[in-house]
């Protein structure tokens, strides 16, 4: 890490959860040092971080959460994490969609995040199996009324998951039948050996469907998703087309990924475009 004393509250805290994965641990006193702030300063990120489950503070430094793989927090916890990342992440995948196109969104606050951003595409015709995400597009409606152009949505149905996520055979069932240009899939963990994994056996499957169904395929997820492992891969990194992250992935991890897909890194100067898919 660059010693640098303008660096944002949320870029530093960034580089010190990177620090403290990447290393299991580390002390304040060395953070104070390579980040040329105060021993408050970064005590104040520690406690915040903390807070927030990204790390456990202990006498004099951090060290990682230990989670089991099997731990699933509910959709109001993940919201409140790297909500500035997940913005950022939204409106550079936003412009991959064009009118007319038929896309799939999954569960999660990404996608939820992404969701608002796609409101003004017109003519979307929209897959998805969370709860929140439906929402976003019926609240629109109800909001403006059913103008021309507004977005088709059809929602999957099944059993709902802590993440709002509508998850089983019913979900299964609805989402085989069916096949769209683009699917936008938010993840729990993000590695090379597993690929994209989730606490959630049920929406594993669910989330296989989704792959299979879509033409192509892109992952939203903020760089504190890499290297975690959840109870259940359903997908390689050979299966996902595109990548979009915040610019805390560190630069191995973009390098290792890139190997196997595209990474749009989103905020950053000279971000990738692509052209839409449209119908």
């Amino acid at each position: 890490m660059s010693e640098n004393q303008n660096l944002l509250a949320e870029q530093r805290r960034a580089l010190i959860l990177d620090e403290v994965r990447r290393r299991g641990g580390v002390r304040v006193n060395e953070l104070t040092r390579r980040l040329g702030v105060s021993d408050m300063t970064v005590r104040r990120d520690l406690d915040a971080l903390a807070r927030q489950g990204m790390l456990e503070k202990v006498h004099g430094g951090a060290v990682p959460v230990v989670e089991a793989s099997t731990h699933e927090p509910g959709f109001e916890a993940k919201s409140g994490l790297e909500p500035t990342a997940k913005e950022d992440i939204a409106r550079a995948a936003a412009r991959l969609v064009g009118p007319g196109a038929a896309i799939a969104l999954s569960g999660g606050t990404t996608t939820y995040a992404l969701a608002r951003q796609l409101l003004e595409v017109p003519d979307l015709t929209v897959v998805t199996n969370s709860v929140r995400v439906a929402d976003v597009f019926h609240v629109a409606q109800r909001t403006s009324g059913q103008r021309q152009g507004s977005a088709t949505v059809v929602l999957t149905g099944g059993v709902r998951t802590p993440s709002d996520s509508l998850v089983g055979p019913v979900a299964d069932q609805a989402i085989a039948a069916l096949h769209f240009d683009l699917l936008f899939l938010g993840v729990h963990g993000i590695s090379p050996e597993a690929g994209l994994s989730t606490p959630n056996l049920a929406e594993a499957e669910t989330n296989r469907r989704l792959v299979h169904s879509a033409r192509r395929v892109v992952v939203v997820a903020d760089h504190t998703k890499w290297g975690t492992v959840g109870l259940s891969s359903f997908a390689t990194l050979d299966q996902v087309d595109t990548l979009v992250t915040d610019a805390g992935l560190p630069a191995e991890a973009r390098a290792e990924i890139s190997e196997h897909l595209r990474v749009i890194v989103a905020g950053e100067p000279g971000e990738p475009g692509e052209e839409a898919v449209e119908d």
